[in-house]
């Protein structure tokens, strides 16, 4: 049963919320808005809990078994149907960190380039770098990468082994590329024969109710380009579940690779789990509910900034996603607004983190506290920002 945003009574096992068993907790009286996390009140427990009965139910001793190495047919031929797309042109994946990690094995080789935004990911960045990987950074502007950039960065370098690119609600910027700009994207791409890898996680997750572009997936027809999907940003992560589009001859020797000829599919039995909540409106309905309480979150987090900051700091409204991106100009300092914030007992992340974007930048995630949470962090971040600025 889904509850109304405006009632969240307190989670019967919020004593498991803490270190050691969850990835990142933030100190007492701390309000965080660094990591891209759900709030616990948003992750869908009742949910989830009868969809293993119902899987194992269904699938029987299947559902336990090793899965089909691109990951079950059931749940590839749910996703192709969302998609616009074939079951053989689908992946299942462990998210889209587990299958960046498996692209940089398969398309890169340590030295080789990564072609990405100036400002970008930051673990989508380190994973990329963690394979020896170089980085290199192209310009961008409000709608993402420039394409005259992006030509000019494959033209200087032989060796690029794909190009990243996060069109839709990007991370951290939030910015969305039109149709158009994706369009000369991916030509540019293909007359210098160079592969897209575009990272979709929050697709799903746009809060205005208008039409977003066709993904650069589904304009190319899969040629050239890999998409990576997820169910972390919109079920939980600790599923650890997502997909790959691409050809059928990339998801061919993906699969083939030795991880998954001796392991089967990654996390089988709950992407058993997830076909059951896919295939009968359930998940849709989950999104509309999820859409909402994001969409409050963003809302009550922009207008308190607005209203404490005035014109001092340009804080954009995303359309979607997680995240607001600050911009404080050239003239303020990363170093000072981080302290500032945390003496205010604010949690923020540095837009440094993200890339070498010219001026000064904070990353702000609402996804992960309650608009009464947030609209108390706004405050306090407010007057921390308003005094350090006085003092400089």
């Amino acid at each position: 049963m889904l509850r109304p945003h405006t009632a969240a009574p307190p989670l019967p096992h919020a004593r498991w919320w803490r270190a050691g068993v969850v990835q990142a907790v933030s100190p007492p009286g701390v309000v965080d808005l660094e990591p891209g996390y759900l709030e616990p009140g948003l992750l869908p427990v009742d949910e989830v809990r009868p969809l293993y009965a119902e899987a194992l139910a269904e699938f029987g001793p299947a559902a336990l078994g090793y899965g089909a190495n691109a990951g079950a047919e059931p749940l590839r031929a749910l996703l192709a149907a969302r998609h616009g797309c074939t079951a053989d042109e689908v992946m299942v994946t462990a998210g889209t960190s587990q299958a960046l990690a498996l692209l940089c094995t398969a398309l890169g080789r340590p030295g080789r380039s990564v072609v990405v935004e100036r400002t970008s990911y930051d673990l989508g960045r380190m994973i990329m770098t963690d394979h020896g990987l170089r980085l290199r950074e192209v310009d961008a502007d409000g709608e993402g990468v420039r394409p005259r950039a992006l030509d000019l960065a494959l033209a200087q370098d032989d060796d690029v082994a794909f190009v990243y690119l996060t069109p839709t609600f990007h991370n951290p910027t939030g910015t969305v590329a039109g149709e158009a700009r994706r369009r000369e994207l991916l030509a540019v791409a293909a007359r210098h024969g160079v592969p897209v890898v575009e990272d979709d996680a929050y697709a799903e997750l746009g809060l205005d109710r208008v039409a977003l572009p066709p993904s650069l997936a589904a304009l190319a027809g899969r040629r050239g380009v890999i998409r990576l999907g997820s169910f972390s940003k919109t079920l939980g992560p600790g599923l650890r579940l997502g997909w790959l589009e691409a050809e059928p001859a990339l998801i061919e020797t993906l699969t083939g690779r030795g991880q998954l000829v001796s392991g089967g599919a990654l996390n089988h039995l709950t992407s058993m789990a997830v076909t059951m909540l896919l295939g009968d409106g359930r998940y849709d309905r989950r999104l509309s509910w999820l859409r909402e309480g994001l969409r409050l979150r963003r809302d009550t987090l922009v207008a308190a900034l607005r209203a404490g900051l005035g014109e001092s700091v340009s804080v954009d409204c995303p359309a979607g996603g997680f995240f607001l991106w600050l911009d404080f100009g050239p003239r303020r300092d990363e170093a000072a607004l981080l302290a500032a914030a945390g003496r205010a007992g604010v949690a923020v992340a540095p837009g440094s983190r993200y890339g070498s974007a010219a001026g000064t930048h904070l990353r702000l995630a609402y996804s992960l506290n309650s608009p009464d949470r947030l609209a108390e962090a706004a405050a306090r971040l407010s007057a921390a920002w308003r005094t350090e600025e006085t003092l400089r």
